[in-house]
C-alpha cells in the first residue's frame, strides 16, 4: 500500500502534465492559424494598389458636360472651360489643380464628345489609354436618360455592360491608369431649377432631354410619373457606376456627389439652363479635386 499512493499521485501528475502540454500545442496551433489569416489579411492590403493622389497627367472621356458644351457660347463646345482639363482660370479645371495651369496643355488630353453614350465610353477610352495617363475621368450617363421619351432610355443592363466592356478597353492599353468616375447629375433637380421660367421653358422646347423636360409646367399624373421613371433610371445608372468601378482597385466614384449637389440657376449655362455655366464647371472641378486628393474613396 505505502507504493501504491506514490505511485498514483506520480500517474495523475503525469497526466495533468501531458494534458497541459496537449492544450499548449492546440493553443499554438489556433495562433498559429490565427497569424496565418491576419498576415494573409494585411498580405493582401499591402497588394491592392495605393491611391496616387497627385497624378502627373490627366485624360477626360465622356459627354456634352465635360466638353463645356453651352458654357461660352450658344450650342457650341467649349472644352477651354471643361472641369476635367480646361485652361480657363475660371473655371481652375481638376487639370489646373493637379498639374499646374501651364502643364495642362501637355499633359491632359479632352477625348469627350457630346451627344456621347454609355456605348461610346469604350472607343473613347481607348483612345484615352494611348496617353498612359495617370488619371481618367468619366463623366457619362446624362444621354442614356435624356431621349425622346422615357422608354427609349438605355437599359440599366446594356449601360452595365457598356461599362464593363469601356474599362476593360482602358486596361487592356493603360493597366496602371487610375479612374475617377463621376455619377450623373440629378436631372429631376434641373428641371426643378428652370421649370419656373418663361425663357427657360422656350429652350427647352428646342429638344433639350426631352424625357426630364417636356411639358415642364405640367402635373399630370402620366408627366410625373414620366420625370420619376427618369429619375429612378438615373439613380440605377449611378448605382452600376459604384458597382463596376468598385471592382477595379484603380478605380474611384464620387460616392454621388455631382448626383446630391444642388445645382443653383447661376451655375447653370444661360443659353440653355440645363449644362453647367463656368461656375457650374468650377464647381464639379472643386469636387473632384477634393475626392482625387484624398487619400481615402469617399464613403
Amino acid at each position: 500500500m505505502r507504493t501504491t499512493a506514490p505511485r498514483s499521485r506520480a500517474c495523475r501528475a503525469l497526466a495533468r502534465t501531458a494534458a497541459a502540454a496537449a492544450l499548449a500545442a492546440v493553443l499554438a496551433g489556433c495562433q498559429a492559424e490565427g497569424g496565418g489569416k491576419a498576415g494573409e489579411r494585411g498580405a493582401q492590403a499591402e497588394a491592392r494598389p495605393r491611391w496616387n493622389t497627385a497624378p502627373a497627367s490627366v485624360a477626360a472621356v465622356g459627354d456634352s458636360i465635360t466638353r463645356g458644351f453651352d458654357a461660352c457660347s450658344v450650342l457650341a463646345d467649349c472644352p477651354e472651360a471643361s472641369w476635367a482639363t480646361g485652361s480657363d482660370p475660371a473655371v481652375r479645371s481638376l487639370a489646373a489643380r493637379l498639374l499646374g495651369e501651364g502643364a495642362v496643355a501637355t499633359r491632359s488630353w479632352n477625348h469627350a464628345a457630346t451627344g456621347s453614350r454609355m456605348a461610346d465610353l469604350a472607343g473613347q477610352l481607348t483612345a484615352a489609354a494611348e496617353h498612359k495617363p495617370g488619371l481618367v475621368t468619366v463623366m457619362v450617363g446624362a444621354n442614356d436618360a435624356c431621349r425622346a421619351t422615357a422608354a427609349s432610355m438605355t437599359p440599366t443592363a446594356d449601360f452595365r455592360e457598356g461599362f464593363e466592356k469601356a474599362l476593360a478597353a482602358l486596361r487592356a492599353g493603360s493597366p496602371a491608369s487610375q479612374v475617377y468616375v463621376s455619377s450623373i447629375p440629378d436631372l429631376q433637380r434641373l428641371w426643378q431649377q428652370g421649370k419656373d421660367l418663361p425663357v427657360v421653358r422656350q429652350v427647352w422646347r428646342l429638344g433639350i432631354c426631352p424625357s426630364m423636360l417636356a411639358d415642364p409646367l405640367s402635373s399630370a399624373a402620366e408627366a410625373t410619373a414620366r420625370r420619376e421613371q427618369v429619375r429612378a433610371r438615373v439613380v440605377e445608372y449611378n448605382e452600376v457606376l459604384r458597382e463596376v468601378c468598385g471592382k477595379d482597385p484603380l478605380c474611384r466614384y464620387d460616392g454621388g456627389a455631382v448626383f446630391r449637389y444642388p445645382f443653383a440657376a447661376e451655375q447653370l449655362s444661360r443659353w440653355d439652363w440645363f449644362h453647367p455655366g463656368k461656375a457650374g464647371q468650377a464647381r464639379l472641378a472643386e469636387l473632384a479635386h477634393g475626392q482625387v486628393t484624398s487619400a481615402e474613396p469617399p464613403r
